[in-house]
């Protein structure tokens, strides 16, 4: 079993507050465990729980006064190192994140994503207006975080090709299809992707994507293998996915299990997908 000695900075995790910001994705039948609020003086309980140093706090419905209460709510908690918010990218991106940075909390901002999954276009990210906001973000030091499914993937890696000068964070390994018999397509379109030197991985919401109760590390072996191989330890990212990790198990199962998957690894590919390479995508030394 890998040692709690480890330093972990956690790459994605998510808090909400219905009253402000509903979030109607939440099934109360299957997701009664996370049916609920989280703001985020409870994923500082979480990470101080768990011995993790910090987390990133991502973006959860498409609103860009989300993104200002995320930034507002947590610009006096050490433990939130960066937010990935939302931002209009067919508008003007520079002026939005703009209006951003001058609020409260404003310096946190270090990424910005899109919820796909709430588009009737399965191709939005390839769209011309899509594409112009992905421009703009990398002159104003931001990141994309590509949430897909596994089936966008090539797709992905289109967009990410088209726009060398943005990096790119796929989240959750781009959804894998641990539940179906699709998994050689996703191993060959992540390969594809991490061929293209302008985007990362995180391994987070794993667990998840499994049946109900079934996920275990050694069913999950051979998917972080495949991204170790693809990406290699300098380009992944450890992320929870917190509270939907709730949903299986909670946040100490999984950071277990990711603890001891990667415990082969020398010290120095460990200490990079544990946190350092998180920080330097988002750019937390600046």
């Amino acid at each position: 079993m890998a040692p709690r000695t480890r330093q972990t900075l956690d790459a994605h995790l998510h808090v909400w507050e219905r009253a402000k910001h509903p979030q109607p994705w939440i099934d109360p039948e299957t997701m009664a465990g996370i049916d609920k609020d989280f703001p985020p003086a409870s994923a500082v309980d979480e990470l101080g729980r768990n011995g993790v140093g910090g987390c990133i706090v991502v973006q959860a419905v498409n609103e860009i006064e989300e993104t200002a209460d995320l930034l507002a709510d947590t610009r006096e908690l050490d433990a939130v190192a960066g937010v990935v918010g939302w931002v209009d990218l067919t508008g003007d991106v520079p002026a939005q994140v703009a209006t951003l940075r001058a609020g409260p909390g404003g310096d946190k901002l270090v990424g910005i994503r899109h919820v796909t999954f709430e588009e009737d276009d399965e191709r939005w990210l390839s769209r011309d207006d899509v594409g112009r906001g992905l421009e703009a973000l990398a002159p104003l030091g931001l990141t994309f975080d590509i949430l897909v499914g596994h089936r966008q993937l090539a797709q992905a890696a289109d967009v990410v090709r088209d726009h060398p000068r943005t990096t790119f964070v796929l989240d959750h390994l781009g959804k894998v299809p641990l539940r179906s018999t699709e998994l050689v397509d996703w191993a060959r379109d992540l390969a594809l992707l991490a061929e293209r030197p302008n985007v990362v991985a995180k391994v987070s919401g794993l667990v998840t994507e499994d049946e109900p109760g079934r996920w275990t590390a050694a069913r999950l072996r051979p998917v972080i293998d495949h991204a170790l191989r693809t990406f290699g330890p300098g380009r992944l990212l450890f992320g929870s996915d917190w509270p939907l990790a709730e949903l299986e198990g909670g946040y100490g199962a999984w950071l277990q299990a990711y603890l001891d998957l990667t415990d082969h690894l020398s010290a120095t590919d460990q200490a990079a997908i544990d946190g350092q390479n998180t920080a330097r995508i988002y750019g937390l030394s600046r």
